[in-house]
């Protein structure tokens, strides 16, 4: 029944600005516009299997009809109702969108609760956000305030852009990065302060869900140091043969102790 309702609230808020965009001209760039947004679930989610599950059950996309209401009656100059509209939005779907922010076609919001846009964001073609993600402000500044996401971006799940930062064409933001600074076109950004530590990689094009192989500059800093170690003592061992087996039982208790970081960097705890 709450999808029923949901996908009924976001239908009757479209219609009702139908008339108006078909008497300005506006309505088929309006359903060409859906249509891309749509389409964009297809093509991004393996999980939809057809257009009928995408307008029925996926909040994301509800958020963001509701949202091209809001916005064009904030673009009209119309007071107060727009946040309303965006309030109940929040309220329905778990996605908080400002009526002033500006959003390409093909945007796609994936499971979506948490998901916060500011209101002077920005967002080109063919976005994809995950569950969780910030485009958000960093205090009470004036003017541009929030995000400019370029086309073909994508944010994983948890990560929050702050302040007036430009993320460039096909970059991705890992999944919990917090981005502060500007980021470079075909670039990858992971960690607390977001860096870039992927530049000029492959385009993206498509959303890139693949998170679990995102690289990881401060465990290939340390194999690397490991090896050069490893090589100092062997090239050590090879000099003073007399010193062979103390060496061998130091390389093997450090190998142990390596062991144990390793698996605790990856998770296993102490």
């Amino acid at each position: 029944m709450r999808i029923l309702r949901k996908t009924a609230t976001a239908i009757a808020a479209a219609a009702a600005v139908a008339g108006w965009l078909a008497s300005r001209g506006d309505l088929e760039r309006a359903v060409e516009t859906v249509k891309d947004d749509v389409e964009a679930i297809r093509e991004r989610d393996p999980a939809a299997s057809g257009m009928v599950e995408a307008l029925t059950c996926y909040s994301g996309l509800h958020a963001l009809l509701l949202h091209r209401v809001a916005h064009f009656l904030h673009h009209l100059g119309i007071p107060l109702v727009p946040r309303i509209i965006s309030q109940f939005n929040r309220f329905l779907t778990g996605i908080e969108i400002h009526p002033a922010a500006e959003i390409g076609k093909g945007f796609f919001i994936d499971h979506g609760a948490g998901v916060v846009i500011g209101e002077t964001t920005v967002i080109g073609d063919n976005v994809t956000l995950y569950q969780g993600v910030t485009l958000g402000g960093t205090g009470k500044e004036t003017g541009k305030r929030h995000p400019t996401l370029k086309n073909n971006v994508t944010i994983g799940a948890g990560a929050k852009v702050l302040g007036s930062v430009v993320i460039g064409e096909n970059a991705k933001i890992g999944a919990g990065a917090i981005v502060i600074h500007n980021v470079p076109p075909n670039s990858t950004v992971v960690g607390n302060p977001g860096r870039p530590v992927r530049e000029r990689g492959r385009k993206v094009g498509a959303a890139d869900v693949d998170w679990t192989h995102l690289p990881d500059p401060v465990a290939d800093a340390m194999a690397s140091l490991v090896r050069r170690v490893v090589e100092m003592e062997n090239e050590f061992k090879a000099a003073f043969p007399e010193k062979g087996p103390e060496i061998e039982k130091a390389q093997e208790q450090g190998e142990r102790e390596l062991d144990r970081v390793f698996d605790y960097y990856h998770g296993s705890g102490i």
